[in-house]
């Protein structure tokens, strides 16, 4: 018994020592979300090692400045930021803190992604609410798959400026992914019978009718940020009392709210993650493109 603990532990040591080897001899890339990362492997491949700091699960405008983020973005080849005010609460304090001047915004090794795609407008701006937030416009442009193709060839251009001798391949795996991510969006829109309305509770499955024949047509939250209140609700009941809709929310966000207007409007709910699983590469990103999409096709 003893034995086989002793070797299970040398095992990991090795398991963990291969993987910092790895990580410390590559082209190393940090993504601050899943998507990214998903595109800095695919088009980097075999010449990069990449980590994302969000886990997929958690809401990535609402992080702590961690020291392994520190950590990480210290030895950072790359890093690869959404923008748009999506990581403002937390990135400018990892690296700050990381030394790394490499990776400062303004130098190759720093992309933002928002910089690269024209984005949704956020109500925020145009809308009653202004002043929150999101003044260069909704950030959660990942739920996109037009934008992220963008934003794939931005990458694979980057990606080839510290390696000029593969930078044609680097630029024509970002094309390739690009293509793949438009004809998958194309499908999936032909499937979805058009004109269906929807209640998202903040503004980032909005994205979905930039996409889908489909039509946003409120928010559960009644300014973005703050959790939806009890006079928005009733609001939104008398608004859209005997129409037919859905209801989404993402796997982070409370369900309370879509709750309710479930039960006062009928409408089916649906909580949806808005990152692939780490790691599962364009194939977990269009499975995610996928369940997107059937919350379209449930009656």
């Amino acid at each position: 018994m003893q034995k086989k603990f002793w070797l299970g532990a040398m095992l990991l040591v090795s398991a963990l020592l291969l993987t910092s080897t790895t990580w410390a001899s590559s082209f190393r890339v940090v993504t601050t979300t899943s998507t990214l990362g998903m595109l800095a492997e695919e088009i980097g491949g075999d010449l990069v090692q990449v980590r994302v700091l969000a886990a997929p699960d958690r809401d990535a405008h609402d992080l702590d400045a961690r020291p392994s983020f520190m950590a990480a973005v210290r030895r950072a080849d790359l890093l690869i930021e959404m923008g748009a005010g999506l990581e403002e609460g937390w990135l400018p304090a990892v690296t700050g803190n990381a030394a790394n001047p490499g990776v400062n915004v303004g130098r190759s090794g720093h992309l933002r992604a928002s910089d690269f795609t024209d984005l949704r407008p956020s109500i925020t701006v145009d809308g009653p609410n202004a002043g929150h937030v999101h003044d260069e416009g909704n950030p959660h442009f990942n739920v996109d798959p037009y934008r992220m193709a963008r934003v794939a060839h931005a990458i694979g251009q980057r990606l080839g400026l510290f390696f000029p001798e593969q930078a044609e391949e680097l630029e024509a795996r970002a094309e390739a992914l690009g293509r793949q991510l438009r004809d998958h969006a194309e499908a999936l829109a032909d499937r979805i019978k058009p004109n269906q309305q929807f209640i998202v509770y903040h503004e980032d499955l909005d994205y979905l009718e930039e996409w889908l024949p489909v039509k946003s047509v409120g928010y559960l939250e009644p300014i973005p940020g703050l959790p939806p209140t009890s006079a928005h609700l009733r609001r939104l009941v008398r608004q859209f009392e005997a129409q037919q809709g859905r209801i989404l929310y993402a796997s982070h966000q409370p369900e309370r709210g879509a709750r309710f207007l479930e039960q006062q409007l009928g409408w089916p709910k649906f909580a949806l993650p808005l990152e692939p699983p780490i790691g599962e590469g364009l194939a977990g990103y269009l499975q995610l493109m996928n369940q997107w999409a059937a919350s379209f096709e449930h009656h």
